[in-house]
């Protein structure tokens, strides 16, 4: 009988891991420029940032076809290709995105890697980490205090509607009980009853804010065009009405900088930040990214959910705004979400099929022809399973192979950096081809409706786009805001090139509709809302944080 394989974190509790100085000597930090946090984390500070470096080195980004609930293993397979470039002689580093608390104790359990491709101390990333997710709690809640103390004030007044004030409150853990709440009540001294609510903490502005500032200055900038409502007489009103910005920003004086981590194999790691995709932009902050690109030849850094979301956002956004230009694109893929799409129901995901596989690969070869779009060329990385069988990962290369593209086996899970060298050496040969040449989809100056209609149709396959009656009402308070000049960070499921969830697979002949919208005005993007999106999610049934316990000596089980 085959040995149990070893959990996620009896893997992590079993690595010796470097001084954080070690792993900062192998980057070429002066240990003089950490800021501690123990022996196994720290801040980096913001001047290490050289746009020069940043220029001539290789920026790689990992994502994914569209997931299973579980998801595919882009941030394994992110910090299991970092690993495989370090063994083949590159100096490289991987930058991430920092977990949040509601899917840690929520469905996922935790997101640090898997098995011999994790980021350490695995414990301290998927718990409270730095504070950073704290911080940004802080910063957004302070408004929110300010925003209703300016309506109690007698004498300070701006004169906010009540009623227009779309600013909510934030806290890190999935509490569908706090989605609609009603505030204020019990007497005149707890303020002036209203409508609010709590998003999750990666929903916030604030977190899109910290993801999207290039600097100090220019997060107080972004922090104080944060946008709130309206007054009696609709005048828009913002942060800095509230002269918000400078206290905001004090809160966020350490979540600015980036944290300095190790995998497995003490190569370096730099978490920061840490949106959704399916709701905002779903990558790391464009200071860890530039940080990471100053200090290594290569980086590697991933975007969350499919590429329809996660990759479109970090190119159309992030890249756009930060400067940035990816050199090669890895496309992770499984064969269980090819059997997904192709028909196999949750409890058949493990039974090989070469049929359900066959079916399956309209959706990966939609996202390798969406990729191909901003002039990047995958590669396609198989995450690979016990379950996979040879007959089906032949199908997916020999399918890669007719349309230009390779699909390599990458074994970081169960095997490490020995596992991904392959995959490592075709990244390599990629970025050295030149071949990439990567443009974003669309220019921000095109109209809204015209951008998110070439989001609709060239990345989902969609026939077009139709706008609800509030949908309309808001585009008209964008035009009046002087916000179409933004990109458009879509809002829309996971599950499905389309609105719908239950189209699988590579959906034909749909529409999306676009409920209303949100603008996030301080970090610089317009938020189409597509479908019923939840940004405050609730518990699942069983929720993982039932399997999780703590002994006597402070050692944890259950993160996964």
């Amino acid at each position: 009988m085959a040995a149990k394989f070893p959990s996620d974190i009896e893997i992590a509790q079993k690595n010796k891991m470097a001084h954080i100085n070690d792993i900062a000597t192998k980057i070429s930090i002066d240990t003089d420029d950490l800021e501690l946090y123990g022996k196994s984390k720290a801040k980096l500070p913001l001047s290490i940032i050289d746009e020069k470096k940043i220029a001539k080195n290789n920026l790689v980004l990992v994502t994914a076809l569209t997931p299973t609930p579980a998801g595919e293993g882009k941030t394994t397979t992110s910090i299991g290709l970092t690993e495989g470039l370090n063994k083949i002689g590159k100096q490289a580093t991987v930058v991430l995105r920092e977990p949040s608390l509601g899917p840690v104790f929520g469905i996922k359990g935790g997101a640090a890697g898997g098995g011999y491709a994790q980021v350490v101390p695995m414990e301290d990333i998927n718990l409270h980490f730095t504070g950073d997710f704290s911080a940004v709690e802080k910063a957004n809640n302070l408004l929110s205090a300010l925003i209703d103390n300016n309506i109690q004030s007698k004498t300070k007044s701006l004169g906010i509607d009540p009623r227009t004030i779309i600013w909510k409150r934030v806290m890190d853990m999935n509490d569908r009980s706090l989605r609609q709440i009603t505030i204020g009540l019990g007497g005149t001294a707890n303020g002036i009853p209203r409508e609010d609510g709590f998003n999750i903490t990666p929903a916030s502005e604030v977190m899109a804010i910290l993801c999207m500032a290039e600097s100090f200055a220019d997060l107080k900038t972004k922090l104080g065009n944060i946008f709130i409502g309206y007054t009696m007489d609709k005048k828009p009103i913002y942060a800095r009405d509230l002269k918000a910005e400078n206290a905001m920003a004090i809160l966020l004086k350490d979540a600015i900088k980036p944290n300095l981590v190790q995998t497995l194999e003490e190569n370096p790691a730099i978490i920061h930040g840490g949106p959704f995709a399916n709701i905002a932009q779903g990558t790391n902050t464009i200071i860890a990214t530039k940080v990471g690109l100053s200090l290594s030849d290569y980086v590697v850094t991933e975007a969350g959910f499919g590429a329809d979301l996660g990759a479109e956002k970090f190119l159309d956004i992030k890249c756009v705004s930060g400067g940035l230009k990816p050199k090669a694109l890895v496309l992770v893929a499984t064969i269980r979400a090819l059997r997904h799409h192709g028909g196999a129901k949750k409890e058949e995901y493990n039974d090989a099929s070469v049929e359900r596989v066959g079916n399956g690969f309209a959706n990966l070869e939609k996202h390798i022809e969406n990729c191909k779009k901003f002039g990047l060329n995958p590669v396609v990385a198989i995450n690979a399973f016990p379950s996979d069988t040879e007959e089906e990962v032949k199908l997916i290369q020999e399918r890669c192979a007719k349309i230009g593209v390779q699909a390599i086996v990458a074994e970081g899970f169960a095997k490490g950096g020995d596992g991904m060298t392959n995959l490592a050496e075709a990244v390599v040969k990629e970025v050295e081809s030149g071949k990439s040449n990567f443009h974003p989809l669309y220019n921000w100056n095109l109209t809204i409706k015209e951008k998110i209609e070439r989001v609709a149709k060239e990345i989902y396959g969609a026939e077009g786009v139709d706008y609800s009656k509030k949908a309309i009402t808001d585009l008209k308070k964008i035009d009046a805001l002087g916000l179409q000049g933004l990109p458009v960070c879509m809002a829309k499921t996971q599950k499905s090139f389309s609105d719908n969830d239950k189209l699988l697979g590579r959906p034909t002949g749909f529409r999306v509709n676009v409920r209303e919208f949100e603008f996030a005005t301080g970090a610089g993007f317009v938020i189409p809302i597509l479908g019923n999106m939840m940004r405050m999610p609730g518990l699942p049934a069983t929720p993982a944080s039932e399997g999780m316990d703590i002994d006597n000596d402070g050692v944890i089980s259950g993160l996964s």
